[in-house]
């Protein structure tokens, strides 16, 4: 199912339309199973508005002796079975609505966020992602359901209030003196309840969020020793969150407190006048039974307020959902990148806003297709910021970025990701096994270019080595960073096209391994553009141009060489431009930075 939005609005009441409007999509995906729910929770509701009735006739006829009385009390208790079968099927199908609505809002929000930008995604920390996700989605995909059982649960009353004035206005006319008090106390609890939900759910969010930050840091918690300090972080807003769920619970309970005391009122005062109408000869005993029986099931208004409640519940969670919904896409366009382009990169005036700071201001590059470009600068220079805009992972907030002559805006999706791969620091691998991780892409690789990309990342060694090769399944696969690097680098390669990107994506290896990965990538992948974020000296190097960002501009571009004159420029590697020996095994570097003619030795790659 595709979700389709309009431009959302700012403040509570947009926001409310608009998860009312993904709510009411919901609910017509799941029309016909809805429509079972009102359907038999109606049927359930007519088969218990007409057991008081038969079951009165049936005693009148008992007293009376009569020959149908069997008859009539046989009627009786099929019309029971029918309402308890009638009630079990309508809850197995609200259990059923929703299961598949809260599957629908979760296929819809990860659609959504897998087709926007990294930078929008971001908005969202990873444990406020998964909550939206996984019990808020769960609590929305209740309100359809909820909502067809709230209309069913006010058939039996309101029949039940009718039957009344039909056997006697009398008794009809003291239960609906309480109406008005049942009213206000099911208003004042749907609105009491949404504003604790809400609190509620935020609460719990910030707790996910700070527990995924914990877990995704539980190594360098555990060496700083900081596991009591870190515990008490994550657990700090659980007095929040039990205060909330008091208040949410008081507020619950305050109802049913309520309707428990003002419903028993209304059923002895209807008893009462029933009582006076029976002494009065003016009703039966069978009559007197029906009455009793109707007013029970007209003071089951207030049994509403359980379904109402799950409605506020699930529209409130829908609110958190449907803001994963309000993330914006990253449109594509319709045009081709022209056949055998070499990948030339081109920037022109490209600005990258990320809130009140700009990534990049005002950058213009030209790398030529076929060459190697080296993106170099300090932390926070606007690095990974160009790396996402060269490949079109999120759009520039002015400017334009262009591949082989062609806007990357107008270029079809598919295509694109066809002609621009990516490798990164962090790989996410997917797939069952470990040659479905590195198969996996725009176009799924063969086997022969699996094990050839691997072999170009240096990945093939240690593959072969697990317990079933390329067959391992990737959760059985243990992992060092390095190796996670070059299964990912690996995947990179089994689908380079014209440009590939890669954002320190060789930083957890040796110098020896980056070595061979750069030379495989000269010979052995796709020829083409490559832009790579480099923060090791040795990248920078051998590359055959250097692009020097700083605050987010282009300073200078040039190769390594004609750079390295400038004590800036040398400062970005460390501090007055001493290299590393340990990173830096360029042949004939003599392990200081004080000598660029040694950076003459490229391999064409890295």
């Amino acid at each position: 199912m595709v979700f389709t939005r309009r431009r959302r609005g700012t403040g509570r009441a947009p926001d409310v339309r608009s998860a009312d409007a993904l709510l009411t999509r919901v609910a017509r995906a799941e029309a016909g199973r809805t429509g079972g729910v009102l359907l038999c929770s109606a049927a359930a509701a007519g088969a218990s508005l007409a057991v008081p009735a038969v079951m009165g006739s049936a005693l009148d006829l008992l007293l009376a002796r009569a020959p149908d009385a069997g008859r009539t009390l046989a009627a009786a208790i099929a019309l029971i079975t029918a309402e308890v079968v009638l009630t079990s099927c309508a809850a197995l199908l609200a259990g059923t609505v929703g299961a598949r609505s809260t599957a629908r809002l979760r296929r819809g929000a990860v659609a959504r966020l897998a087709s926007a930008s990294p930078s929008e995604v971001a908005r969202f920390s990873p444990g406020d992602l998964a909550t939206r996700l996984s019990a808020n989605a769960t609590e929305a995909g209740t309100a359809p359901a909820a909502a067809a059982q709230i209309a069913a649960a006010a058939l039996a009353p309101t029949g039940a209030l009718v039957a009344l004035v039909l056997i006697d206005p009398w008794t009809a006319l003291a239960f609906t003196a309480g109406l008005p008090l049942l009213a206000l106390l099911l208003r004042s609890f749907a609105r009491s309840s949404g504003d604790t939900v809400g609190r509620y759910l935020q609460v719990q969010s910030g707790i996910a969020a700070r527990l995924t930050d914990a877990l995704s840091g539980a190594r360098a918690i555990a060496a700083a020793g900081t596991l009591d300090a870190e515990r008490s972080r994550v657990l700090r807003p659980l007095d929040a969150l039990g205060a909330e769920g008091r208040r949410m619970w008081a507020v619950h309970g305050s109802a049913m407190a309520r309707s428990g005391v003002l419903m028993p009122l209304l059923i002895t005062a209807v008893l009462a006048v029933g009582g006076l109408g029976l002494a009065a000869g003016r009703l039966s005993v069978g009559d007197l039974l029906a009455v009793s029986r109707y007013a029970a099931l007209a003071a089951g208004l207030g049994a509403v307020a359980e379904p109402l409640g799950a409605l506020v519940r699930g529209r409130t969670a829908a609110r958190r959902v449907d803001a994963l919904m309000g993330v914006p896409e990253l449109p594509y366009g319709r045009s081709a990148l022209p056949a055998q382009g070499p990948g030339a990169l081109e920037l022109r005036g490209v600005e990258v806003r990320r809130g009140t700071d700009r990534a990049l201001r005002g950058v213009d590059l030209h790398v030529p297709g076929g060459r190697t470009a080296a993106v170099v600068g300090r932390s926070g220079a606007g690095k990974s910021t160009l790396a996402e805009v060269a490949g079109r992972l999120t759009d520039p907030d002015g400017g334009t970025v262009l591949l082989d002559g062609v806007p990357l805006a107008d270029v079809a999706e598919e295509e694109l990701r066809r002609e621009v791969g990516y490798a990164f620091e962090r790989p996410w691998l997917t797939g069952a096994t470990v040659a479905e991780a590195i198969a996996a892409g725009a176009e799924t690789a063969s086997e022969r270019d699996v094990r050839a990309a691997a072999r170009a990342a240096g990945a093939d060694d240690f593959v072969r080595m697990l317990p079933q090769g390329y067959a391992t399944p990737l959760e059985e696969a243990p992992l060092s960073g390095g190796e996670l690097q070059r299964l990912g680098l690996a995947r990179a390669f089994a689908h380079a096209g014209r440009l590939l990107i890669l954002d320190d994506a060789t930083s957890s290896l040796d110098t020896a391994t980056e070595r061979k990965v750069d030379r495989a990538l000269a010979r052995q992948v796709r020829p083409g553009t490559r832009l790579v974020i480099a923060h090791r000296l040795s990248s920078a190097a051998r590359a055959d141009m250097v692009v020097w960002l700083d605050g987010g501009r282009v300073r200078a571009v040039g190769s390594h060489e004609e750079l390295w004159h400038d004590p800036e420029y040398r400062a970005v590697f460390g501090e007055g431009g001493h290299a590393d020996p340990a990173e830096d095994s360029t042949p004939g570097r003599t392990g200081t930075s004080d000598a660029p003619g040694a950076a003459a030795h490229r391999d064409g790659a890295l």
